[in-house]
């Protein structure tokens, strides 16, 4: 059975405290939680930050290959809502996320040997202002 709203506004704010707690594979599987039950606009966007946490749970694990594979993937769902969306002002995140990823965006490496750099790992702060933005 679907979630209501409230439930749905719920689980994406605990998946948001998971993440910037530096919990990906948490954030993902609360994430996740809520992506299977949504059916509305917002899905392919929910996917973009259940990749981007994987990206991160991956990158954090050494698994550099795998990292880059899902950031763009996880890319490609969130550009559709850029500027901003549900509170998230998708432009800075992305450039924080992309930050992170420069060195293995970069990297011609089979298996490149790149650790996460703990100060470039991006947040996810919402912008009360920004609240139903990317909703159709």
């Amino acid at each position: 059975m679907p979630h209501d709203a409230e439930s749905n506004d719920s689980l994406y704010q605990q998946g948001i405290r998971y993440f910037n707690d530096c919990e990906f594979f948490e954030a993902h599987e609360v994430w996740e939680e809520l992506w299977t039950e949504y059916r509305g606009s917002l899905r392919r966007y929910y996917q973009g930050l259940i990749q981007a946490a994987v990206a991160l749970h991956h990158f954090g694990n050494g698994n550099i290959r795998g990292a880059k594979k899902v950031y763009l993937s996880s890319l490609a769902y969130l550009q559709d809502f850029r500027p901003a969306c549900q509170g998230l002002d998708l432009e800075a995140f992305l450039a924080q996320y992309e930050r992170c990823f420069a060195e293995v965006l970069a990297s011609t490496e089979e298996f490149p040997r790149i650790e996460i750099v703990p100060d470039l790992i991006p947040e996810i702060h919402l912008d009360p202002a920004l609240i139903g933005a990317g909703e159709t």
